[in-house]
This record gives C-alpha cells, structure tokens and sequence, in this order.
C-alpha cells in the first residue's frame, strides 16, 4: 500500500506534541494551569481561523489538519489532545496521568499508522480499524507508560485503551474524539488498579 505521507506527518506531529508534554510536566515546567491557558488559546485561535486565514496558523494547520476540519474545527486534533491530557492531570495522580498522555501518544498514533499501512483483519468494533494496528498501538502504549507504572498496570491500561480506542462513542450525534477517550480510560483502568489490587 502506499505510504499516505499526509497522515504519516499528522501521527509524527501527535508523537512529538505528547513527548513535548510529558518531558515539559517531568521537568515541572508545564503543569495544569499553563496547559489550560494553551489550551483556551488554542480554542481562540480555531475560532478565528474558521473567519480568517491567519499566516503561520493556517500554513501550519495545512500541514496538519484533515481538509474537512480544516474548515469546520480548525486545529481540532490539537485541542483534543490538550484536552484528553487536562483531563487526566486534573482527575488522577501524576504518574498515573504521565502514563495515560504516553498511552495516548504512542499507542493512538501507532495503532493509525500501522492499521493503514499493515492493517489486513477488520476489528470486530469498528470496521474501519484493523486488529493489526489495535495491537501494535497498545504495545508502544504499553512500552511508554511502563516507564511510570509497573508493568502490569501498563498493559492492562494500554489494551484496555485501546479497545475503547476502537469503539466509536456518540454524545448528541457527535463523534467523541479518541484523543479525550484513550487517556481517560487508560487513566481510570490505572486508577481501579491502584484502589483494588
């Protein structure tokens, strides 16, 4: 199959903006109050950019945005992710919220590429992902978190992420973005890890 370089850049661009995230919050130079500042002017930003092509955002945003959100919900991806990441620091602890971002980060943009590329059975969930990729999603996923909870947290959070990654969940006709439901589950599964085991 030939390589989709478009969404080849956009998975890269998800890696390096959840890593930027995660060393930034180890080293204590980003924590919640400054994540939700990015994340209102990222908001303002989109705003504006569905009325005004902006220089730097909108070649930016070319780069990087599905020309169908391009036009309704400009930086749409972004957001979400900032927001997925929010979440997870406001409801859990540290370690717990640093591995759901790293879950996040590799194993969603893992599980999209390899699909597409290597994807050849159809996941019994959603028809438009593959087994392939749900599998080599939560293994990176799983790789990255181990680096903040034990192993077997890890996994466990990771396949079950990513099984919930491949579910397509629907609040008012809307589709809710992967990017705010991978970490929130990867989080809560950690979470009742942590309570009962």
């Amino acid at each position: 199959m030939e390589i989709n370089r478009f969404e080849v850049r956009r998975q890269a661009f998800h890696i390096c903006l959840g890593l930027a995230i995660i060393i930034l919050l180890v080293n204590n130079i980003l924590n919640s109050l400054i994540l939700f500042i990015i994340l209102i002017a990222g908001i303002l930003i989109s705003i504006l950019s569905r009325k005004f092509n902006l220089p730097l955002i909108y070649s930016f945003l070319k780069l990087f945005e599905r020309k169908d959100t391009l036009k309704t919900f400009p930086g749409k991806g972004t957001i979400s992710f900032l927001v997925g990441c929010l979440l997870v620091l406001q409801l859990f602890e540290r370690d717990i919220a640093l591995a759901s971002i790293m879950i996040l980060t590799f194993g969603d943009s893992v599980s999209h590429l390899f699909g597409w590329h290597f994807g050849r059975k159809k996941h019994p969930l959603n028809c438009l992902k593959s087994i392939e990729g749900n599998i080599a999603g939560a293994i990176t996923g799983f790789l990255g978190a181990m680096l903040f909870v034990s192993p077997l947290s890890a996994f466990l959070a990771s396949f079950g992420a990513m099984t919930a990654e491949a579910v397509e969940l629907r609040m008012n006709n809307q589709i809710v973005d992967d990017n705010i439901i991978v970490p929130l589950v990867a989080g809560t599964i950690l979470y009742l890890m942590r309570i009962y085991l």
